[in-house]
């Protein structure tokens, strides 16, 4: 595959570009690999790095491209989504022909729900034309990364495809959670297999694939056309990955691959996706570290998010055994480390943490509080729990997984269910 960059494009050229792209966010999924962190809750409405969600992180990368037009298809558990949502991303100008919409299914085309992606995106192509755009950027909802979209759409307009799909490496042992590509020394891509058990490796690196990163453009005419086709199929699954680009390919449509790298050093840039507990996990507790790969302080790209208004965090009592603190952690506005101490830690808004109790390599979703005398280590607490006194979690494996969900990887994940006793799932 080429590692050569697009072609350098104008501002301007590229801003038209933008300007006149729709944005599809697939925000419908269950994320059923999450377990208990999708119980009440959608993959993209889940939280994520402190305050944010995982859908702000797409959102931001439209607004900071310049794509001021985004379509949010919903459908599983979607209602804090949606209240997210109008929230905090209620500014654009209605009269400046800038949105952001949020489409719950409606049975457009049938007596039927969202049967896949590409029949979500179908059931909506009215909506969809009734906007006119050029182009049709797709994206999935359950990412984290930042990336400038323009230049993506400036390199499937110079290349003259009809698809380009958004590419990155990733390890050949992890090929059956993604669709894998394969393509030729100019990004042409010649084949499209949904999460395969014997993916093709890149040419001279046989532990290394080529993975969707669930970014499509298309040019609006044939994607109506070729989603028309495809609801047409009895056999078909109406999934973009399953029927759409394998059969596109087999169409000998244009199909290009972009990569997602550094312009200048060509390097793959970040990009997580965080299906599974373990690593929803790992992408939190990276924000931690010294120099972690994923800048969320970066104020040329900020990421947009809706938080309520929260006082500073406070750390109080200075005593032995009694000492408010937090080393390597990150802590969020509206935190209470009260003689307690927590380390590498990463605490979203409005954490209560009480005293002589100790909380390492864990990640503290909203709300929660921890009472006193508790040893936390290695733990998902999600919002809204409430942790006895005395509770030990991340110490006890086997007792551990009697009352909560274990990871493969060791990781605890707790939630309100699971301490009343109710819809814990286990493994």
């Amino acid at each position: 595959m080429s590692r050569q960059p697009a072609r350098a494009s104008s501002g301007r050229y590229v801003s038209r570009l933008t300007g006149g792209t729709l944005a599809i966010v697939m925000a419908g999924g269950r994320g059923e690999r999450l377990h208990d962190l999708t119980a009440h809750r959608c993959k993209p409405a889940t939280p994520f790095g402190g305050k944010f969600r995982i859908i702000d992180f797409v959102l931001s990368n439209c607004i900071n491209s310049g794509i001021r037009q985004i379509s949010i298809l919903t459908q599983y558990k979607a209602q804090s989504l949606i209240q997210h949502v109008q929230h905090g991303w209620s500014y654009l100008r209605g009269e400046f022909g800038e949105f952001i919409e949020v489409v719950p299914a409606q049975q457009q085309t049938g007596a039927h729900w969202y049967r896949g992606t590409a029949d979500a995106v179908h059931q909506n192509m009215r909506l969809i034309a009734s906007h006119r755009p050029k182009h049709v950027l797709v994206l999935a909802g359950d990412h984290i990364y930042k990336m400038d979209y323009g230049p993506m759409i400036a390199y499937h307009v110079e290349k003259g495809a009809d698809i380009t799909v958004g590419v990155v490496e990733v390890p050949a042992s992890q090929s059956r959670h993604f669709g894998i590509l394969s393509a030729t020394e100019w990004n042409r891509v010649t084949r499209f297999t949904e999460k395969p058990q014997d993916p093709e490796p890149l040419p001279g690196r046989p532990d290394v694939v080529l993975a969707s990163m669930g970014i499509y453009v298309f040019n609006a005419r044939l994607l109506e056309s070729m989603l028309a086709a495809d609801a047409a199929s009895e056999a078909s699954a109406h999934d973009f990955g399953k029927n759409v680009l394998p059969e596109a390919i087999a169409a000998n449509r244009q199909v290009f691959a972009y990569p997602f790298q550094d312009v200048q050093t060509r390097a793959q840039s970040y990009w997580r996706d965080v299906g599974t507990v373990d690593a929803y996990y790992d992408a939190n507790l990276e924000l931690v570290h010294v120099h972690p790969e994923l800048n969320i302080y970066d104020e040329d790209w900020p990421i947009w998010t809706y938080q309520v208004q929260q006082p500073p965090a406070k750390f109080i009592l200075d005593e032995d055994g009694r000492r408010g603190m937090a080393l390597n952690s990150m802590v969020s506005g509206g935190c209470i480390i009260s003689g307690a101490a927590v380390r590498e830690s990463l605490l979203f808004s409005n954490v209560r943490v009480e005293e002589r109790s100790s909380l390492q390599l864990s990640v503290v979703l909203p709300h929660a509080q921890i009472g006193r005398d508790c040893q936390i280590r290695g733990a998902i607490i999600d919002e809204g729990c409430e942790i006895p006194d005395g509770s030990r979690i991340g110490h006890d494996r086997e007792a551990d997984a009697r009352r909560f969900h274990v990871t493969a990887g060791g990781v605890v994940l707790v939630t309100p269910d699971m301490l009343h006793g109710a819809g814990a799932s286990r493994g």
